[in-house]
């Protein structure tokens, strides 16, 4: 006689676990598939100096063929270069009086981008007769020659995060009971993310030797990214229980890590993704990593400051989820 209504209660919270691990699979599937198979880069930034007639003309002339780059006019030469430096183009071209013409790169930036505006621009500079000279102004480590490790850390970094607050949400509840054991489990996920961000730093660093420089930036940086994914994860769990880590994984994995710009820059992704790596956990701190290693920290205001952001939304849902557990548990008690 027990056993039906056991059943009967196992059976719809099985099948609501399949079902949804199910959708996220097949999200999984549709988003690294349909984001990476066949990346169509468009409307990739060059820089150029405004009234430098010999490198627009150019510019123009490719344009006129392809869409795959486009130029973005500086009013002079030292605010294209802080442009390459701050990332918002991934290369400049620029003439000399003598007529030719200098192709300046970041590969640090995006190799494939820096590759893809290399390869349009020298054949049609050699059709149009002016020579090109190429320079690579931020180049990537040699051991990081697809420019790869940044967002392979920040994945890591992310998922170590999630993880550790959905373990501590398994084994302690999705929802701390009050003010007092919420604190506690930010404190652990502090902690966490200190042991996760350093061992990160000095895998990359010593034991991997692909940055042999910036070892206390990398790990700062790890411990901000930990944590916010770790507050993430909290908060939403701590809202919607086991829902919230399915919620999760979608924001953090299915969507953010191809909508991160990490594998390919964002001008090679699918319209709806493109902008994706401004405001997920992912890209900013594949963004975030780029600035510190590479760009001493000129690109770094807007990936920080959204990494904070974050931390601050997840640290206020927290709280707030067990406040609410809390007067509620304190209500069912004064009811009976």
């Amino acid at each position: 006689m027990d056993e039906e209504p056991r059943t009967r209660d196992w059976l719809p919270r099985t099948a609501a676990l399949l079902l949804g691990t199910l959708v996220l699979a097949t999200a999984f599937i549709a988003a690294y598939v349909g984001a990476l198979h066949q990346p169509r880069p468009r409307d990739v930034p060059v820089g150029v100096v405004t009234g430098d007639q010999r490198a627009e003309a150019l510019l123009t002339a490719v344009r006129a063929r392809t869409d795959t780059i486009k130029s973005v006019g500086y009013a002079d030469p030292g605010a294209a270069d802080d442009a390459l430096t701050a990332r918002q183009v991934y290369a400049v071209l620029t003439s000399a009086p003598d007529g030719t013409l200098t192709l300046a790169t970041a590969s640090a930036s995006a190799p494939a981008a820096t590759e893809l505006v290399t390869g349009v621009l020298t054949p049609a500079a050699r059709q149009a007769g002016v020579p090109l000279t190429v320079t690579d102004q931020v180049p990537v480590s040699p051991d990081d020659p697809r420019g790869l490790v940044p967002f392979y850390l920040a994945v890591g970094l992310v998922l170590g995060g999630y993880l550790a607050s959905t373990a501590l949400g398994v084994s302690l509840g999705t929802a701390p009971r009050g003010l007092r054991r919420a604190g506690l489990r930010i404190g652990s996920l502090a902690v966490h993310a200190v042991l996760l961000g350093t061992i990160g730093a000095v895998l990359v660093g010593p034991v991997l030797d692909v940055w042999d420089h910036d070892l206390v930036t990398v790990a700062a940086v790890g411990m901000l990214t930990v944590f916010t994914a770790a507050m993430v994860a909290a908060a939403v769990q701590g809202w919607l229980g086991l829902l919230g880590t399915g919620l999760v994984i979608l924001l953090l994995v299915v969507l953010g890590n191809p909508g991160s710009g990490g594998i390919y820059a964002p001008e090679f992704l699918p319209a709806a993704l493109r902008g994706m790596h401004r405001w997920n956990v992912p890209g900013l701190a594949t963004d975030l990593l780029k600035s510190a290693v590479y760009f001493d920290w000129r690109s770094a205001r807007w990936p920080l400051a959204g990494l904070l952001i974050w931390v601050t939304l997840g640290l206020f849902g927290l709280l707030t989820a067990a406040l609410f557990r809390e007067r509620r548990a304190g209500a069912g008690r004064g009811g009976r």
